[in-house]
């Protein structure tokens, strides 16, 4: 009797370590499942270029005021959150966001990064947002534009329509 005891107190302990693995197995795969949706929006021009360059995907680039623009949090939240539109850029595009802020702080040299490259593009309204390849070259940026588009009512899957029709028109 005192031997079995002792074996169920030992295979009780074993069990529940065991589920204990299980558990930690299950939530690191549901972690880096959820992790592999997630994008990545670049702010640095010379940073993205070397990606899109790597990966042979255009960029796309975002002009927003994300802390004033109606439109463009607008767009944020209906479109580029969307798990639709995360694949579609994940597999297509890379991504560098162009932020204009009037209330949040933003460092000088990403200031002066986002206005050259916004002069470049001639943006006058927000959101806008431009498919380009990008070379650089002696610390120059060379843009060869593809087609630019803006809010797209009806949700991710209207807005990557009209996405990949400007960039099927340039492949």
């Amino acid at each position: 009797i005192c031997v079995n005891f002792f074996l169920y107190i030992y295979l009780q302990k074993l069990l529940n370590v065991m589920k204990a693995k299980i558990i930690i197995a299950l939530f690191l795969l549901v972690a880096s499942f959820s992790n592999a949706q997630e994008l990545v929006w670049h702010t640095d021009a010379n940073k993205a270029i070397t990606e899109s360059n790597k990966s042979k995907k255009p960029l796309m680039l975002f002009f927003t005021g994300s802390d004033w623009c109606g439109w463009c949090i607008r767009l944020q939240q209906e479109v580029f959150t969307q798990p639709d539109f995360k694949k579609w850029a994940k597999d297509n595009v890379v991504l560098l966001e162009l932020d204009f802020p009037r209330r949040t702080a933003q460092d000088d040299k990403l200031k002066i990064q986002n206005a050259q490259i916004l002069q470049v593009f001639g943006v006058r309204g927000y959101p806008t947002i431009w498919f380009v390849n990008a070379q650089l070259e002696n610390e120059k940026i060379n843009f060869s534009q593809l087609g630019s588009v803006g809010y797209v009512a009806g949700g991710p899957e209207k807005w990557v329509e009209s996405a990949k029709t400007i960039l099927a028109n340039k492949k």
